[in-house]
């Protein structure tokens, strides 16, 4: 047998019948031959994922008594902390991917302004990424700054399907004043394309699926198919026949993962929308009925669509806006019965604090079931949380007090190398979470030496050692 450089595209589709099914990485998209480093494909994995996800409220472990009790940064710095007293603990089997960066400020949030004073809320989503400090309006005047998502989206992202995907789970009203003279708008997105356009964050799993697969197609098809037991799959039955053919046991085997996932989360979306059309009593009887009544449902959804299409390269860059400013919702499944926003303003009193905590816990427990689905998405000679980042943090520090120090941060994932993992960085007094943000932009390949009000990008691989923080 002769050895040739046919192979299948990295950017192959299935297509028919206004749908569009992207394809994960194959054994088949590497020339025979041929080195993997030398590939299309590898060049596709060599540019990181980012996915950035925002939790409002801070963290119990933000608080003077949270701090000392060690509720969300671990005591030890260096490589040898104790996760079990913190809201992290469910991170352990996944420490080798986390790095912990304490004590950073986010002066963008502040009120620099007699005005501004108790406008917290309505304006720390919009500095999140951005770093900015958001004019006060409640016009069509807005204006904050480039978020770190869309400046990586705009140099790395525009060469797939999608450039970028933001999502939320709570509902986002896009219009009007919300409070304290605050656009509502700067309480609803987390991802600027500009320093006056926000990107609409979409909620609704089934507009996310439909963008991921629905290419080509109207919004009377996309209905029409709804009405049917049909998936989206069955559209593109024979072109899947005929790509098996040409495939080896190993691809075909990848292939069929990758589909079975596209038309679980088909079926679990179909599932969540046929019971809320049913007349039943829902828990948010205002949602729209795509949206799933469980927190922990709905967040996982949007987690397996997050991961189907890193997996296919269709969008190398997510914002992920967990929660809303003020939320009242209540998480069950936490163990703390109380409202979100009501729990956090805790008034540093050790039982409210651990209520709190329990929300915090429960918050960051559902990251592993994402790492999960990375480390289980093999891409050439690595998996897909070695080849991204995951960014998880807070605008907010203590939500007692509305301040905006010593704010919740983590990473997870190896950025192709350029993040070791198990690594506790508290920073000096006073730190600007741009240093977080100007490094993370530089560890993705963005050529920048400043962002917002950043001073000098941080030190994520000192040496392995463990000092009292």
């Amino acid at each position: 047998m002769f050895l040739t450089q046919k192979h299948m595209s990295r950017r192959t589709l299935l297509k028919g019948m206004g749908v569009t099914v992207a394809l994960p990485f194959l054994d088949a998209m590497v020339p025979a031959g041929k080195a993997w480093a030398a590939t299309e494909a590898a060049k596709v994995a060599g540019q990181t994922r980012l996915v950035a996800i925002e939790m409002v409220h801070g963290a119990a472990g933000c608080a003077d008594l949270g701090i000392k009790q060690n509720l969300w940064s671990p005591a030890a710095t260096g490589s040898a902390f104790d996760l079990s007293p913190s809201s992290l603990k469910s991170l352990e089997p996944y420490r080798e991917y986390l790095t912990i960066v304490s004590n950073t400020m986010n002066h963008a949030a502040e009120a620099w302004a007699a005005p501004e004073v108790g406008g917290d809320h309505f304006r720390s989503s919009a500095t999140y990424l951005t770093q900015a400090h958001p004019k006060q309006t409640e016009g069509s005047d807005i204006h904050a700054g480039m978020s770190i998502d869309q400046i990586y989206a705009r140099q790395f992202g525009q060469d797939s399907a999608i450039p970028s995907m933001q999502l939320c789970i709570e509902p986002v009203d896009q219009s009007g004043g919300c409070s304290y003279g605050y656009a509502c708008v700067y309480t609803d997105s987390i991802s600027w394309a500009s320093p006056t356009e926000p990107l609409p964050m979409i909620r609704d799993p089934r507009a996310v699926f439909d963008q991921l697969f629905g290419e080509g197609s109207t919004p009377a098809d996309r209905a029409a198919r709804r009405q049917t037991n049909a998936s989206i799959l069955d559209f593109v039955t024979s072109r899947i026949a005929q790509l098996k053919r040409d495939l080896g046991s190993d691809d075909r085997q990848r292939l069929d993962g990758y589909l079975d996932n596209v038309r679980e989360i088909e079926r679990r979306i179909k599932n969540v929308e046929a019971h809320n059309s049913s007349g039943a009593e829902r828990a948010i009887p205002e949602a729209p009925v795509g949206i799933p009544d469980s927190y922990t449902e709905h967040v996982q959804m949007m987690m397996d669509l997050m991961a189907v299409a890193l997996q296919a390269n269709l969008t190398r860059v997510f914002s992920f806006k967990m929660s809303r400013d003020v939320s009242g919702r209540a998480f069950p499944e936490s163990g703390c019965n109380g409202g979100f926003h009501s729990t956090s303003h805790h008034q540093e009193k050790d039982a409210n604090l651990r209520e709190f905590q329990k929300i915090n816990t429960y918050h960051v427990g559902l990251l592993p079931y994402f790492l999960a689905k990375l480390k289980g998405i093999q891409e050439g000679d690595s998996h897909l949380l070695e080849q991204s980042l995951v960014l998880y943090g807070s605008p907010m520090g203590d939500s007692n007090l509305h301040n905006h120090r010593r704010l919740p941060l983590i990473m997870l994932g190896h950025a192709n190398g350029q993040v070791k993992g198990n690594y506790h960085l508290k920073v000096p007094d006073g730190t600007s979470m741009a240093n977080a943000w100007l490094t993370v932009l530089q560890k993705l390949g963005v050529e920048k030496d400043k962002f917002a009000d950043s001073t000098a990008p941080l030190d994520l691989h000192g040496a392995a050692t463990t000092t009292a923080a």
